[in-house]
């Protein structure tokens, strides 16, 4: 069955027109969809805690951010944009306490929903809008014109019409110019894991080390591995996201197409097919949510360690010191 999508002339923004919208937390989502709102004529209340990063943020583009229970009083949707760890205290302590029936919880992501660490009342509508990408390329395309493609869900609908508003959020954010995918909390959250855990982030980054450390410990010199496995990564992605693999292929040298066709598989053989629906069940269970959400109760010890052991290997290092030479690239180092 193919996908329901969603485009401008299906989202009207006259859901919100003449209404408030409060944003809490002015992060990376949080700030993107507060300021494309705002320029889409929507009134928008900011919820930030007072001299942090983002409050200061909030302020100088122009908001003056308050407490959540200020924020919220009086909004027709309420935008939880802070990470997912912290949603359910953030949630116990000030959100649920303020909730007015007929009001529309809004969430970027459905994890806390899916896995009832938030449970809302039934007097409230419960949807999602999520953009597929972060905040930063939110806000640029929508300031170029365009717009990221959303997923859209409707967990919970007290008035009848939650579905107009979340289309109406949007379409204010542009994600009805790009499209806006219909989906449910439960296909978007297991999927959105199981592909950040898998390929998108630890799949992709445990190849790369792999390939750069059987490089190394052969002889070859750091800095061609480097660039060989690491930094050569974006020109292949960058043609499968304009093409898919086929245009992909069709672009490379036939040497390292056929290369590709026969070496590929023996990467990924059917054991890192078999381990990937072992982290599918984990993820589906809950049992990953329950891990990370006790690592982050423990204090983060165990993040803390894995984040500083790739931080400062080889492969890190090295590419520090050559992205230095790379005046053509925009270096984000941390």
């Amino acid at each position: 069955m193919a996908a329901k999508i969603y485009y401008e002339k299906d989202a009207p923004i006259d859901a919100l027109k003449g209404k408030k919208v409060a944003v809490i937390g002015y992060g990376s989502q949080g700030h993107a969809h507060s300021l494309n709102l705002r320029d889409s004529g929507i009134e928008v209340a900011v919820a930030e805690l007072e001299g942090t990063d983002n409050f200061k943020l909030a302020r100088k583009h122009g908001f003056a951010p308050t407490d959540i229970k200020t924020a919220m009083d009086g909004a027709a949707l309420i935008i939880v944009t802070v990470p997912d760890e912290v949603q359910a205290k953030v949630y116990a302590d000030s959100i649920g306490p303020s909730l007015a029936a007929g009001q529309t919880l809004g969430f970027c992501h459905g994890f806390n929903i899916h896995f009832k660490y938030i449970v809302p009342p039934e007097t409230v509508n419960v949807v999602m809008i999520a953009p597929k990408g972060p905040g930063h390329l939110v806000r640029s395309e929508f300031e170029k014109g365009g717009g990221v493609a959303n997923l859209i869900a409707i967990q919970q609908d007290a008035t009848g019409d939650a579905r107009q508003i979340a289309l109406a959020w949007a379409n204010g954010i542009g994600g009805a110019r790009a499209g806006v995918i219909e989906t449910t909390f439960k296909e978007e959250t297991e999927t959105d894991l199981f592909g950040e855990q898998c390929v998108l982030c630890g799949g992709l980054t445990s190849l790369i080390k792999a390939a750069f450390e059987t490089l190394v410990e052969a002889g070859y010199q750091p800095e061609i591995a480097y660039f060989e496995c690491m930094h050569e990564v974006k020109l292949i992605v960058d043609l499968m996201y304009e093409g898919g693999m086929s245009y992909m292929r069709y672009s490379i040298s036939n040497t390292a197409e056929y290369g590709d066709l026969t070496r590929g598989p023996r990467i990924i053989p059917e054991q890192t097919k078999a381990e990937m629906k072992k982290i599918l069940a984990e993820v589906t269970s809950g049992e990953f949510a329950k891990e990370w959400v006790n690592e982050y109760k423990s204090g983060l010890k165990n993040f803390n360690a894995l984040y500083k052991k790739d931080h400062d290997s080889q492969l890190e290092t090295v590419g520090r010191e050559l992205r230095k030479m790379m005046k053509w690239i925009d270096s984000k180092e941390v």
